[in-house]
C-alpha cells in the first residue's frame, strides 16, 4: 500500500476535557490531560511557580489575603491550624493572637546536656503542639538559656499533668536547675488545631445495643469504629478593614491586626466585644461592617444559621440600639451557614442547602436578606468567587452560579471531579480566579486524600473546563501582586505562573493531553495511518508524540511511540492501523513551553478487518 494514497487530516479536537462518557463516545474532543489550558482553543501546558518567600511555615494554610496598604506597600497573609502568618517587605512575621497569660515566679527546670525545659504554671490548660513565648525572665541551665524574647515561640514538646508542661531549647543546659527564671510572664498564643477532618469514634460514638454488636452499634464494652461525628479541621477567614486585618478561626473569637503597630512582632488582638463564638466572617465594605456567619446572638446561645453584624465604622460595637447599626437574623434553610463571598451589589451567604443575598439598605433594617435559590449548598468556606460580578460555587455534587438566578453550571468534568472527590475533606476546597487567562480555579482534595492534591478550571469565556494535579491549597489572583499567589502543602508560599517560568520552582513540571477516541466512516473501515505533520510551538526540549489504535472500544491498544518532536522535526513516518484511534503529547523537560497549532495525520481506509 503507497503512502500517497493517504488524505491529511486536521486532527482537531473540541477544546477542554471531555469526561462525561466514554472514551468512544466523545469522539472528536480532548480527553484527558494535567498541567494544561486551552487558549482560542488550542492547549499548551500552563506555566509554573517559583517560592514568594524561602522561609517555611507551620502547618497548611485554609485562607490567604493579598493587599496594598495606605503607603502602597503591598501585603500577604495567610493562617494554618498552627499559626497566623504576615509577608511585610518580603520577611515573614508570625502574627498570632495571644489569648492569656501568666505570671511565672522560679517557674523552669533544667538538666545538664539536656534541651528539654520544664515549666510549671498552675492549670495551664496547654495541649502537645501549642505555641508559647516568654518575657522577662532571667538566664537558666547554667546561664546559657535565655527565654526572654518574645520573637521566638516554643511548642508544647509534652503535658505532665494540669500545672507542667515542657518546651525545647536550641541551647543545650550547661547545668541541672530547678525553681529558676526569676520572675517574668508566659504567653499563650491561640491552641493549635487540627489539619486533617477525622470521623470520631471509639466508646462515646456510635449507637449503643447491649446485646450482639451488628452493623452501626457497638455492644457493651466495645468501641465504635463508625460514626456519624466528625471532628472539623481547622479553619480561617481573613479580610481587610481598611489597610489593618481582621480574622476568625472556625470556633474561635474574631481578631484585629493593626499592620502599624509599634510593638515588633506585631500580633493579632482579641476583639473582645465580638460575638465570643464565630465560624467565619466577611466584611462589607459599602457599609464597612464585620460580618459574622454562624455565632453567638446579642442574647442567645451559638447558632450555625445566626448572621451578625457590627456597627457601622466600629468592629468593636456588636450591641443592636437606636444608635448602633449592629443586628443579626437567623437564616431558615440548610443546617448551618458554610460560607459567603461579596459580590456586586450584595453579599451572597451560602448554607449547605441555599444561596441568600445580602443587601444593605440602611435604617432600621440596615440589611435586607432574599433567599435566591435551593438545593444548591456550597461544599466547603472558601469553594465560592466571584467572577465579574457572578459568584461561582461548588457543592457537594455539582458546579452552581448566580447571575440574577441560580443555574446549574454545566461541566465536561463532574463525573471525574466528584467521581474522585474525598467528601470527608471538603472543607479545603478553594475557589480562585486568575484573571490573566480568564478562568475560575477549585483546588480540591482527591478520592480518600487528605490534601488538595487536583484542581479543576473552568473558563467561562471560551466555555470549557480542565482538570489536573496540584499541591496547592489556596489561591489569590493577581489583582495586587503581577502574579497569582499560592500556598501549598508543603508550606511554602508561591508566586504562581510568573511570566516565562515552566518550572516547578526549578523542578521539571510533566504535562500531556490525550484525544478521546476516533474512527472514519462511524468505525465500519479500518484506518491506516502512516505520517504525522507536526506543527507545534515549542520554545526549548521535546515532546513526546504518541499514536494508539485499536480495532474495538474495548480492545487491546496497540500504541506506536513516543516519537520525540522538536523545533525542527518535519513529520513522523510510522505504520499503525484500527478502526479507532487516539492521539496523545506529552513532555517532561525541564522548562518547556509548548502550544498546540494544526497538527495533521496521513490517513486512508485499509478494508474491514
Amino acid at each position: 500500500m503507497s503512502s500517497t494514497d493517504s488524505k491529511l487530516f486536521k486532527l482537531d479536537f473540541k477544546p477542554g476535557f471531555h469526561r462525561e462518557s466514554t472514551r468512544y463516545a466523545e469522539e472528536g474532543k480532548w480527553f484527558d490531560g494535567d498541567h494544561v489550558r486551552f487558549r482560542e482553543g488550542r492547549p499548551e501546558n500552563i506555566r509554573g511557580y517559583t517560592k514568594r518567600s524561602a522561609t517555611q511555615f507551620k502547618g497548611t494554610a485554609r485562607d490567604l489575603l493579598v493587599w496594598a496598604g495606605n503607603d502602597t506597600q503591598k501585603y500577604v497573609s495567610w493562617a494554618t491550624e498552627h499559626l497566623w502568618y504576615m509577608l511585610d517587605k518580603d520577611i515573614q512575621y508570625d502574627v498570632t493572637p495571644v489569648v492569656s497569660t501568666a505570671v511565672l515566679t522560679s517557674a523552669f527546670a533544667t538538666t545538664s546536656g539536656s534541651t528539654k525545659i520544664t515549666v510549671s504554671v498552675v492549670g495551664h490548660t496547654r495541649s502537645v503542639g501549642d505555641y508559647v513565648f516568654f518575657t522577662s525572665t532571667d538566664a537558666i541551665g547554667g546561664g546559657l538559656i535565655n527565654l526572654n524574647t518574645d520573637v521566638t515561640i516554643y511548642g508544647v514538646l509534652s503535658v505532665i499533668g494540669a500545672d507542667s508542661f515542657t518546651v525545647s531549647s536550641a541551647i543545650t543546659a550547661g547545668a541541672t536547675e530547678t525553681s529558676v527564671g526569676g520572675t517574668g510572664t508566659v504567653h499563650f498564643l491561640l491552641e493549635t488545631g487540627i489539619s486533617v477532618a477525622t470521623a470520631g469514634l471509639g466508646f462515646g460514638a456510635g449507637t449503643f445495643q447491649a446485646g450482639v454488636s451488628t452493623t452501626g452499634e457497638r455492644a457493651w464494652d466495645e468501641e465504635a469504629d463508625s460514626s456519624s461525628i466528625t471532628f472539623a479541621l481547622t479553619q480561617w477567614s481573613l479580610g481587610n478593614w481598611g489597610e489593618n486585618l481582621v480574622g476568625c478561626r472556625r470556633g474561635s473569637q474574631i481578631f484585629f491586626l493593626d499592620i502599624n503597630a509599634s510593638i515588633t512582632p506585631e500580633r493579632a488582638v482579641i476583639v473582645t466585644a465580638a460575638p465570643p463564638q464565630n465560624n467565619s466572617i466577611l466584611v462589607s465594605p459599602e457599609s464597612r461592617q464585620v460580618i459574622s456567619l454562624g455565632c453567638t446572638g446579642f442574647a442567645a446561645a451559638f447558632s450555625p444559621l445566626r448572621v451578625r453584624w457590627s456597627d457601622t465604622e466600629d468592629f468593636s460595637n456588636w450591641t443592636p440600639s437606636v444608635s448602633s447599626t449592629s443586628g443579626e437574623v437567623d437564616l431558615n434553610s440548610g443546617t448551618e451557614i458554610v460560607g459567603g463571598v461579596r459580590s456586586r451589589n450584595q453579599l451572597n451567604i451560602l448554607t449547605d442547602q441555599s444561596i441568600y443575598g445580602m443587601t444593605f439598605v440602611g435604617g432600621n433594617d440596615v440589611f435586607s436578606f432574599r433567599q435566591l435559590g435551593t438545593n444548591c449548598g456550597l461544599v466547603g468556606p472558601h469553594a465560592v468567587v466571584d467572577y465579574d460580578g457572578v459568584p461561582m460555587w461548588m457543592s457537594q455534587n455539582n458546579f452552581y452560579l448566580f447571575d440574577g438566578q441560580v443555574k446549574n453550571l454545566k461541566s465536561t468534568i463532574r463525573r471525574h471531579v466528584f467521581d474522585n472527590f474525598s467528601l470527608s475533606q471538603k472543607d479545603k476546597v478553594y475557589a480562585g480566579v486568575n484573571s490573566e487567562f480568564k478562568e475560575v480555579v477549585w483546588l480540591y482534595p482527591s478520592d480518600n486524600g487528605t490534601e488538595c492534591d487536583s484542581y479543576a478550571i473552568f473558563n467561562p469565556e471560551e466555555n470549557h473546563w480542565v482538570y489536573g494535579t496540584t499541591k496547592f491549597t489556596t489561591w489569590k489572583d493577581r489583582r495586587v501582586l503581577t502574579n497569582v499567589l499560592t500556598t501549598g502543602s508543603d508550606s511554602f508560599l508561591f508566586d504562581n505562573e510568573p511570566k516565562d517560568i515552566y518550572t516547578a520552582d526549578g523542578a521539571a513540571i510533566p504535562s500531556f493531553i490525550e484525544s478521546a477516541d476516533l474512527d472514519i466512516e462511524e468505525g465500519v473501515d479500518i484506518m491506516f495511518v502512516d505520517k504525522i505533520i507536526p506543527d507545534f510551538s515549542i520554545n526549548d526540549g521535546a515532546l513526546q508524540f504518541t499514536l494508539s489504535t485499536k480495532k474495538y472500544p474495548n480492545g487491546p491498544l496497540i500504541t506506536k511511540g513516543p516519537y520525540a518532536i522538536t523545533n525542527t522535526t518535519e513529520k513522523i513516518d510510522l505504520r499503525a492501523r484500527g478502526r479507532q484511534s487516539r492521539v496523545r503529547v506529552s513532555s517532561a523537560s525541564t522548562g518547556i513551553n509548548w502550544r498546540w497549532g494544526a497538527v495533521r495525520a496521513g490517513v486512508q481506509t485499509d478494508g474491514k478487518n
